[in-house]
């Protein structure tokens, strides 16, 4: 047959074994021989199975074993096929591999390579969503304490959904007839291997934002397919997207498949809409709806706050009938003010009275002889403390404030002197420094100052066209007079007229330029 190795002993005759005849294989031969006999007898296969241990390393491929009532079978499959599976095999499950038979001549065992994996039918799908739906019921994320409440009008609103189908554009047209609202789309897929991955970025990535940044973090999320088939919204169970729903910071809603469509993350949620249309009704109010509101509670303030005035308008006016006019509450008080007013001067003649007799019962008992001892005690008592008074302390006191006023008067007059002296100094050392760099002290190296007709001449045909000159030296001014003619050909002869020097250091009102 084809792709078997028969593996003989050679007999002798008498049915002893020839030992010498027998070839000889080394293990690394005989491996690969059964090698070849299996990959050569076995081409692609397909084997139903329940997956038994799975392991998968950090180089990312994964080992299994597929094992029914009766045998086990060792499997692996590599990182490159693990990543693009739409379904993760678990212990447990029932799948339908697809692989090529080969052998471990390591560990001398058998297994098969697989290239594809699928659950066995929907069943196998659905026992491994409820065994998902049981472990993260049983760590509480299913619980109605975790849910939050939706804000009642968020501003911006994130959808984590396809930007290319038909979920979006009904879930924006929604929001524009009921409440325009800014929607920030993160776009993801929403079927196949990538769709789990992409979902849980998207949450975290919208979690991560900075509330008032540049990008502002939604106040409201919305996770959003259209309807399908189970294997179509797969992605929507893994445990992976599920757990990212239950750890969001901003309230979420669950818009996957249709109605009667159930996944993970409607559990998790904190709200689950039935289609991605009904998820922006329950993210935003009515607007016209609540200005109607707005205008109702307007009108209802209105008219309670003028029944309230009414009824204390009411109230005050039965008060006011029940009080007093102002005219009965004066009557009394004037009358008694007129009854006053007539004992008055009586009270006041008869309290006169009672102080003349009390003062004159008081001057009474007064004599001189009492007046001179008192005033003789009082003699006694202020030349005894007289006697006790003396100028000596006076005296120094003043004598030792005399001669603390002379020392300050001295040292003010030093301190005075010495900066009068470092005054003057410095005002020679500034005279100095003006002659210094004045013009006059750079007249006396040989330059002058040259004006026409009293402005400064700076150049040789402003010099031609002056009517008059002036030329400062050192010791004096000299002033030329000429009618214009060439320069160097004077018509007449110039005269000099001395004019007094400035006093040192002072520079003239207008400045000169030195030659």
């Amino acid at each position: 047959m084809k792709g078997k190795v028969w593996l003989m002993d050679l007999i002798d005759d008498d049915g002893a074994g020839g030992a010498d005849n027998t070839p000889e294989f080394s293990v690394s031969e005989l491996s690969g021989a059964v090698k070849r006999a299996i990959e050569g007898g076995f081409g692609h296969v397909r084997v139903r199975g329940e997956v038994g241990r799975v392991s998968r390393p950090r180089s990312g491929h994964v080992y299994m074993d597929l094992k029914d009532d009766r045998s086990v079978i060792a499997g692996v499959m590599w990182k490159g096929v693990a990543a693009k599976l739409a379904t993760q095999p678990e212990e447990g499950m029932e799948v339908i591999a697809t692989g090529r038979l080969t052998t471990f001549p390591g560990q001398s065992k058998y297994q098969i390579v697989i290239e594809d994996i699928a659950p066995a039918g929907a069943g196998a799908l659905m026992a491994m969503l409820e065994k998902r739906k049981a472990l993260l019921a049983s760590e509480g994320l299913f619980d109605q304490s975790r849910k939050r409440p939706l804000p009642y009008l968020p501003e911006i609103i994130g959808v984590v959904t396809s930007p290319s189908g038909a979920v979006i554009r009904d879930i924006l047209h929604r929001l524009r007839d009921r409440f325009p609202r800014k929607v920030l789309i993160w776009p993801v897929a929403v079927q196949g291997a990538k769709c789990a991955p992409e979902v849980v970025r998207a949450i975290e990535g919208f979690n991560a934002m900075t509330p008032g940044g540049p990008l502002p973090r939604p106040d409201l999320l919305i996770v959003a397919r259209g309807g399908g088939s189970v294997e179509d919204l797969w992605g929507f169970n893994e445990e992976a997207v599920a757990r990212a729903a239950a750890a969001s910071d901003i309230p979420l809603i669950s818009a996957v498949g249709h109605e009667t469509d159930t996944t993970l993350i409607d559990f998790v949620s904190d709200r689950r809409a039935p289609t991605p249309t009904a998820a922006a009704e329950l993210a935003v109010p009515v607007r016209m709806e609540l200005a109607a509101v707005t205008r109702d509670f307007g009108a209802r303030m209105t008219r309670a706050m003028g029944l309230r005035i009414e009824h204390r308008g009411q109230r005050l006016r039965d008060l006011g009938r029940a009080l007093p006019r102002a005219e009965t509450l004066m009557d009394g008080p004037r009358q008694r003010l007129d009854v006053m007013g007539d004992r008055l001067p009586s009270a006041l003649r008869r309290g006169v009275d009672r102080q003349r007799l009390h003062l004159s019962e008081v001057t009474g008992s007064l004599r001189p002889s009492i007046l001179r001892r008192a005033l003789e005690a009082e003699r006694l008592r202020l030349a005894d403390r007289a006697g006790r008074l003396s100028l000596r302390g006076v005296q120094r006191e003043m004598s030792q404030g005399r001669e603390r006023l002379d020392r300050l008067g001295n040292r003010m007059s030093e301190v005075q002197g010495a900066r009068i002296a470092e005054a003057r100094s410095k005002v020679d050392a500034l005279g100095r420094l003006n002659e210094t760099l004045g013009y006059r002290a750079t007249l006396k190296r040989g330059y002058a100052v040259v004006r026409g007709d009293g402005a400064l001449v700076t150049s040789r045909d402003a010099a031609q066209t002056a009517q008059r000159l002036e030329i400062e030296f050192a010791d004096g001014v000299l002033s030329l007079d000429h009618t214009g003619s060439a320069a160097g050909e004077p018509t007449q002869q110039p005269t000099v007229k001395q004019k007094p020097r400035s006093k040192p250091g002072k520079t003239p009102p207008e400045q000169g330029s030195l030659f």
